[in-house]
Parts: structure tokens; C-alpha cells; sequence
């Protein structure tokens, strides 16, 4: 391994490893380096692009003898799109490396013996498994090589409906084909793009902040329901009635379509009153039941609703942690950040109560419905700062549970709950993660008082580094008062 005369380039780098922002680490020297679109076992020669103190980031510029785990990417828009950032490595690979991350941290951050690790369960389907998927429009489509390529001989149009260009908020990726999300999703973006060009309905500029047409969101359900939004910027009533009508006449399988006007500076919608064009204001989504026998549920789907991305795998996800859990029937359940209920709605027919506690309160209003709708009785949501809403005069009037279940955002626990479940001393909680590295974190605080009895990855979204991780975590007795306990 040594330097080019220039100083930017380095020969024959082993990769070794997959960091957790999905690049391939090599070392040359004492440096560490973190290389874009790398995989283990590749042997590369790297362009330099950024020099740090402690590491270097780096492109391959040429695979001098590719790694075992190397495959041909499916997607034309790989590297230029900055999602499924693992297709060019085999799903087989992907699934050890996910576990690899899972334990690394666990052992690392919170030195938990991870040897008992059950294996990974990989997704029921690696493509077109996204239930909800959220297109951008630009006036400033991002050029890629190709379109570089042949600049001179072309004619280029330059607004595009897709995703943001990594690290550039400005620049959209024009999308042809997206693997995430099944029939007809593609046809209705490929469709809606096409219609908006011919009628001269202006695409948004993210700079400046003008122009008719700003997102493009798509939700469909396993029950065959499907919601579009089309969120406008500074529309005229035309352009709003003729893309709408557009959509109703040529897609009507589309059961809920609706539109907002967003006229701020920022994409999200939360805030955002929501407009009615055809059908109802949501759509429905089912899951087989959590006791074996009952009527599979139905969640209440709107569009500033929250529900696992992956249908099919967030059944298994809940049944893991329902396994975990290991319900007898008579337990008392605090569902810690509920979202919509869906964990808690889930697991109400093995239990005696659930109760749930979610920041948002319009998720805790869906939460209601999602009971009603299941005819589940025994469920009740508080919404509120985790941190204030779980306080000892709530325990006092709710009771203790026999189990938490914690399913917290990437950033994880606040210090303050996680205080609050070593005060509680549930016999057990289970943590259910889409980041190890802050479920670690939280791991190693609860130690204090509790031991980790089981850990299994579970494969949420196939072709990236994300992963999500379910520990059972039971209450340490040994030497305890029976006052405390």
C-alpha cells in the first residue's frame, strides 16, 4: 500500500469491514479509510476525496480483484440515488454484515456478551417492500455521467421528479424505475411527471421557493388500498384541478387522493391542513392477529400517520417481540413510544392491559381509533414528553407493568426515561431498535439493574446498512431487598 506520486490516490487497499453508514473501511498505514461503494473482501485501488485527522474518505477508482460478496446492482439508478446503497453486494452478505453491526456495538458500547446472538431474520422480500414512498420535485435535476456524457448531443430538460441527490438538498435525481415500491407506483410518478411537463405546470425550485408542483407521496397497504398526495407550493386552481383529475381518471385504483398546499420553506406536512379530492382520508391497513385464531387487525392509515414502512416485516418484527415478552396473560404492558398502537394493539389480546405513551398526540388519536376499529377494550394512550408523562405519580395511578415495551426513534431513550425504567424495576422490558449504536448506549445504563437474555436482528429494509435490533432485557434479583423488589 503506498501513496501516488500526487498524493490523492492509494493502491491496492484491502476492505475489511462495513461501516455503518454502509462504506467499506480499509486501512493503509494507520490511517483508517472509509470508502464509498467498497465491499469486504475488495481489493482497490481509492481516490482521496477528503483527508481528516484520524481517517480518510475515499471513492474506488478501480477494483484490482473483487470481493466473494460483490454482485451486479439491479437498479439503473445505483449510484447516483442515495438509497439501497447495498445493492452491489449479495443479500446473503448484507444479512451477516447487519448482525455484525448489531453485535459490534453491543459488545463495544455496552459490553454485553452477545455469543447468544440469534440469527438475523431476513425480509420476506428484498424488492418492492415499502408501503410508503416521498418523490420531490426540482427544476434543477441532478446531471449524472451519462447525461454529462452526452450534454453536447441532447437536448436536456432539467426538471425531474425523484429523490435528493445525497448531501444536496437542491439537486433531484430523476427516477425512470424505484425497486422499493410495488405497482403502480411507478406508473403514477412516471405518469404525474409527464402530464405536469406537457401542461407547462411549473416544478418547484428548492432555492428560490416558487413553482406549482412540490412533492409526490405514495402509500399503499397489503389490503390493496392506495393513497397519493400531491403536495403543491403556489398553485393556481387550475393546475390543482387538472393534476388532480388527471390522477383520479387515469389511476382508479388509487382509494384515498388527496392534495396540501405547503407553502413553507421546510417539506414536512405535519403542520399542514390536508385537502380531500376523492375518496376517503385514509386508507386501511391489515395484519394477521397477535393471539393465533382472533380476526387479523386493521390499523388506520392517514397521511400524517406513522406505521412501519415494511408491512410484511413489521409482523414479524411484533412477533418477536411478543415472543420475547413471553405473555402469560395476566400482565400489566407500558408500550413506550406507540406511535399509532400498533405494538400495543398487537399484543392486547395476550395481556391483561397495555398502556401507551407517544409524543405526538395525533398518533395517539389514531391509536385510539386502531382499538376501536380491533374492538380491543383494554388499552389506554397518554400523549406527552416521555420523559415528564412517565413520572412516579404515573406509575402510582397506572401501576407498575410487568413489562415494558420500548421502541424508540434512532436518537433512542432520553437519560431521564431510562432513569425512569430503573426506578420502575419492570421484570422485563423489551427494546426494540432501529439503531444498536443508542440502543447500546441505553443497554449500558440499564445494566445497572438488568441482564440482556436475548438479542435478534431483524432485516427491515433490504439493499441498506439499516437494521433493526429486539433485546430482552429481565430485571437483575440477585442480592436485591424484598423492599425494592
Amino acid at each position: 500500500m503506498k501513496f501516488s506520486p500526487d498524493k490523492k490516490f492509494l493502491q491496492n487497499i484491502q476492505v475489511i469491514d462495513i461501516a455503518e453508514e454502509g462504506k467499506g473501511i480499509g486501512r493503509s498505514d494507520e490511517m483508517v479509510i472509509f470508502i464509498d461503494k467498497a465491499v469486504p473482501g475488495d481489493l482497490v485501488d481509492v481516490e482521496v476525496m477528503r483527508r481528516k485527522k484520524k481517517f480518510y474518505e475515499a471513492r474506488v477508482k478501480q477494483i484490482v480483484k473483487p470481493s466473494e460478496h460483490r454482485t451486479e446492482p439491479f437498479c439503473q439508478h445505483f449510484g447516483a440515488c442515495g438509497g439501497c446503497k447495498w445493492q452491489h453486494m449479495s443479500y446473503e452478505a448484507q444479512l451477516v454484515f447487519k448482525q455484525k453491526s448489531v453485535t459490534d456495538a453491543l459488545q463495544r458500547l455496552a459490553k454485553v456478551d452477545v455469543s447468544s446472538t440469534e440469527t438475523i431474520l431476513p425480509s420476506i422480500a428484498t424488492r418492492y417492500y415499502r408501503n410508503k414512498l416521498e418523490y420531490t420535485f426540482s427544476d434543477k435535476r441532478w446531471l449524472t455521467d451519462e447525461d454529462m456524457a452526452n450534454r453536447a448531443d441532447a437536448d436536456l430538460g432539467m426538471n425531474a421528479l425523484g429523490y435528493h441527490i445525497p448531501g444536496r438538498f437542491d439537486k433531484i435525481l430523476d427516477i425512470e424505475h424505484c425497486h422499493l415500491q410495488a405497482d403502480p407506483s411507478n406508473d403514477i410518478r412516471n405518469s404525474l411527471r409527464s402530464f405536469a411537463l406537457e401542461q407547462e405546470i411549473s416544478f418547484y425550485d428548492l432555492k428560490n421557493h416558487h413553482g406549482a408542483l412540490r412533492n409526490l407521496i405514495i402509500r399503499n397497504a397489503t389490503s390493496g388500498e392506495l393513497m397519493v398526495i400531491v403536495v403543491f407550493a403556489y398553485p393556481d386552481e387550475d393546475q390543482v384541478s387538472k393534476v388532480m383529475q388527471f390522477l383520479k381518471e387515469g389511476f382508479p385504483q388509487i382509494t384515498s387522493l388527496l392534495y396540501i398546499i405547503n407553502q413553507k420553506k421546510n417539506d414536512t406536512i405535519f403542520d399542514q391542513d390536508i385537502q380531500v379530492y376523492n375518496g376517503p382520508d385514509h386508507i386501511f391497513e391489515s395484519m394477521p392477529a397477535g393471539k393465533p385464531g382472533n380476526p387479523p387487525l386493521k390499523f388506520k392509515i392517514g397521511p400524517k400517520s406513522f406505521y412501519q414502512t415494511n408491512s410484511d416485516q413489521a409482523y414479524e418484527l411484533y412477533k418477536i417481540a411478543r415472543d420475547f415478552a413471553g405473555f402469560k396473560g395476566d400482565e400489566l404492558v407500558y408500550d413506550l413510544y406507540t406511535g399509532a398502537g400498533t405494538i400495543a394493539n398487537f399484543v392486547a389480546a395476550d395481556v391483561k392491559e397495555v398502556i401507551g405513551v407517544e409524543y405526538v398526540p395525533t398518533a395517539i388519536e389514531d391509536a385510539y381509533i386502531n382499538s376501536d376499529i380491533n374492538n380491543i377494550a383494554n388499552t389506554k394512550f397518554f400523549a406527552g414528553d416521555m420523559k415528564d408523562v412517565l413520572n412516579a405519580e404515573f406509575v402510582a395511578t397506572h401501576g407498575k407493568p410487568d413489562v415494558v415495551i420500548t421502541d424508540p426513534p434512532r436518537a433512542g431513550m432520553h437519560a431521564d426515561v431510562v432513569q425512569r425504567l430503573l426506578e420502575m424495576e419492570a421484570p422485563k422490558i423489551v427494546y426494540v431498535s432501529c439503531n444498536a449504536a443508542t440502543q447500546a448506549r441505553d443497554i449500558a445504563l440499564l445494566k445497572e439493574k438488568y441482564d440482556v437474555s436475548r438479542i435478534r436482528p431483524v432485516d427491515m429494509f433490504p439493499h441498506t446498512q439499516h437494521v433493526e435490533n429486539v433485546v430482552l432485557m429481565t430485571l437483575n434479583t440477585t442480592d436485591r431487598s424484598p423492599e425494592i423488589l
